[in-house]
């Protein structure tokens, strides 16, 4: 009876769950505009309870960033969704990712295109965010630790890039390490205010563009804030 009592409510904690990813996309995500139905499938079907830090599991779906320790954050759902669509996605690509923090950010990544390296400034934050792709079974993302404004060089060029962290200004490795056609996305301005910057490669020639205002954490490293 205890055994049936207790995947009873694995079930209904579960549900529970799904029931909250289904009503995340519907309200916080698609209701904003983001219309991709692939890039909606994987966010409501990706547990981002499993990135979240146990003490903060009654908020893993709700509508803003949450602490993760050593002053990072999971980023709000609907900003996720909004740089992961930008970068245009088909599921062919070899994207870099700079701020694994969680790994959340990641996963979708990993749903969304063929490879994905993700590079980790916190050793800590990098061996958690390693744990959690791997439980769930992530063999096409690849996590590395180092400074993430640097890019990761060795397997560059990249079809998309997204920085999930503020940079004083688009770092010029990144931009170098974008293959022709390929769309950067990241935050640029002061520390607790910027603006999305979308920055695509055309002919040799870089092209911007302005998205919307937003706050993230600040970029660490030699391209960073120091």
């Amino acid at each position: 009876m205890l055994k049936k009592a207790r995947e009873k409510r694995g079930e209904i904690e579960m549900d529970e769950y799904k029931a909250e990813r289904k009503r995340m996309v519907a309200e916080q995500i698609a209701q904003r505009g983001i219309r991709d139905p692939r890039l909606l499938a994987v966010m409501e079907a990706l547990p981002r309870h499993r990135f979240v830090p146990p003490d903060h599991l009654a908020w893993a779906y709700a509508d803003g960033p949450l602490p993760i320790g050593f002053g990072q954050t999971i980023s709000q759902p609907y900003i996720v969704a909004l740089m992961t669509e930008a970068l245009h996605l088909t599921g062919a690509e070899r994207v870099l990712e700079v701020g694994s923090g969680s790994g959340y950010q990641a996963a979708v990544l990993g749903k969304m295109a063929a490879e994905v390296h993700t590079v980790e400034f916190i050793p800590e934050l990098a061996a958690q965010a390693v744990a959690a792709l791997k439980e769930l079974g992530f063999a096409n993302v690849h996590l590395h630790v180092g400074d993430g404004s640097l890019g990761w060089p060795a397997c560059a060029p990249y079809d998309a890039i997204l920085v999930a962290a503020a940079a004083p200004r688009v770092p010029q490795p990144l931009l170098e390490q974008l293959a022709e056609g390929g769309r950067l996305i990241l935050p640029v301005g002061s520390q607790g205010f910027q603006q999305l910057e979308i920055w695509e490669m055309r002919a040799g020639k870089y092209e911007q563009e302005p998205g919307i205002p937003v706050a993230f954490v600040p970029l660490r490293g030699e391209h960073g804030w120091r």
